[in-house]
């Protein structure tokens, strides 16, 4: 019994880290229409900005854990807004070049990031609670897995809440449906776009200070490596669906997490199953809408 509890709630923590790096992705995607294959270079430079916060001010304390986590939602937005301006706002309707200038982005950003810190992993610590573990039914579940899961609940939340309770979020829902219309009524809706841009960068950043302790390291490729469970989680969800990819970030974690302690170690290979099997039944994801 202790095993099937640790197992499902360590899945549901680890789908919480998913969505956290999906999300931003989904946002982007769904708003925008455009695939940012740079998305992991946001959360890894997110990581080490937050990494070198935390070394300046002392790793074991809740204060520079929680500026470290800040700075990286900081760091990440910045990095997402000059992508935008810069390399995508030139490209909107042509998502070839829009794939590729990001694809080249990511490799580049990663050689940038091995010059500056390194190819080798760079341990990191943290408040002591998160290296302990808490007891549920008898199963002890790390302290990590429940900050991750509080984490997305939140960023689930303010993004829901942007989205339909703001006047910023009606502006970039009219955009995206009628981007002419909206413009005709004299709103700037570049800027609404820009801004859909950093708030994904600063999930990305979040969820890149998170993956960071998660692992215990920092590394040029952590988030390359998340970026893969990502796609596969937005494009199960449904792609552009901020309820789908929570809701299949849970899945794949827990699925991945079953197959590895119960069939010896299949995880990767059962999340691959799975993404072919929702291509090929339904190519529009769990949540997804026709276009």
């Amino acid at each position: 019994m202790s095993t099937l509890v640790l197992t499902l709630i360590t899945g549901v923590g680890l789908g919480a880290l998913y969505f956290l790096v999906a999300s931003g992705l989904s946002l982007i995607y769904g708003l925008m229409h455009v695939l940012n294959f740079a998305h992991g270079a946001f959360l890894t430079l997110s990581a080490f900005m937050g990494w070198m916060v935390a070394q300046a001010l002392g790793t074991d304390s809740w204060g520079s854990f929680l500026l470290s986590v800040l700075v990286g939602a900081g760091v990440g937005a910045v990095f997402a807004t000059l992508t935008e301006l810069v390399l995508i706002r030139p490209l909107y309707e042509r998502h070839i070049e829009q794939v590729l200038v990001t694809v080249g982005l990511s490799f580049a950003a990663v050689a940038l990031f091995e010059g500056i810190w390194g190819t080798d992993p760079i341990h990191i610590g943290g408040p002591p609670w998160l290296k302990q573990t808490t007891e549920v039914l008898g199963a002890r579940i790390p302290n990590t897995y429940w900050v991750l899961m509080i984490a997305a609940v939140l960023v689930l939340a303010a993004l829901v809440l942007f989205l339909q309770k703001t006047r910023y979020g009606m502006i970039i829902r009219a955009g995206v449906e009628n981007r002419s219309m909206v413009t005709a009524l004299g709103i700037d809706v570049r800027r609404s776009f820009t801004l859909v841009f950093a708030i994904g960068g600063a999930a990305a950043g979040i969820g890149g200070v998170l993956a960071m302790h998660y692992s215990t390291f920092v590394s040029a490729h952590l988030g390359q490596t998340l970026l893969i469970f990502a796609f596969i989680v937005t494009v199960v969800g449904g792609l552009g669906s901020l309820t789908g990819a929570a809701v299949a970030s849970v899945l794949v974690a827990v699925l991945q997490q079953f197959a590895n302690f119960y069939l010896g170690g299949t995880g990767d290979f059962i999340v691959v199953i799975l993404l072919a099997l929702v291509l090929l039944v339904r190519p529009t994801g769990l949540l997804g809408r026709k276009a």
